[in-house]
């Protein structure tokens, strides 16, 4: 038989370490927890993503339309050259030699491509940030930054697309000449700019980075 005082100090032993396992538990639970979030938070997310949606859709009308400039009685466009014909309508053709501009072929082919891979880069980024907001886990912090990096990547590309059509029409540029849908683009790009920055400054001064450090 054993002693009931060794018996004891078993029972007690096993009671502390069943204690210990459930205290062990309960802090990786708190640990794995998802981090409460404002609703100041929430509501900004949840506006950079709209913004976001709101400048593809433009971005896309803009590219898929293409006429961006009205000058001197031609309409320049990403895919079609328009000209005023005899009976005073326009005669548009996809052969941008006929504009008889150096390199307007050549360099209105990369600025097409140009903004129109932004777009599909925006789409990819505007998943990831969607992805981050309605799975959140450990790694939704790491989804809404890269998309927000890929938003800041379709802003380069969109301004860059931009930037290369004023540059090869530069002598017919005008203030009044732009279109509706050039606007379009133009607001877009700043939208990708203001909401791809914000993203990343809003997932900057949120993070609990001392507490990374710390764990």
């Amino acid at each position: 038989l054993r002693p009931p005082g060794k018996e004891r100090r078993q029972a007690v032993g096993r009671a502390g370490g069943s204690m210990t396992a459930g205290a062990l538990q309960a802090q990786q639970l708190v640990a794995h927890r998802r981090p409460t979030r404002s609703f100041f938070e929430t509501f900004v997310r949840t506006l950079i993503i709209l913004c976001i949606a709101i400048a593809i859709v433009l971005s896309s009308i803009s590219v898929c339309d293409g006429h961006w400039l009205f000058a001197q009685g031609k309409l320049f466009g990403l895919w079609h050259f328009c000209g005023i014909g005899n009976n005073s309508g326009l005669k548009c053709t996809t052969n941008l030699t006929l504009a008889n501009i150096s390199g307007l072929s050549v360099g209105m082919t990369l600025a097409r491509s140009m903004v129109s891979l932004a777009v599909v880069v925006a789409i990819f980024g505007l998943e990831l940030l969607m992805v981050s907001q309605v799975c959140e886990d450990i790694s939704s912090r790491k989804k809404w930054s890269m998309g927000s990096v890929l938003i800041l990547l379709s802003f380069l590309l969109s301004s860059s697309g931009v930037l290369s059509f004023l540059i090869l029409l530069r002598d017919y540029v005008t203030f009044m000449g732009f279109t509706l849908t050039y606007w379009c683009e133009f607001i877009s790009t700043f939208l990708f700019f203001l909401n791809g920055i914000s993203g990343l400054h809003l997932n900057t001064i949120t993070f609990p980075w001392n507490r990374m450090r710390k764990n």
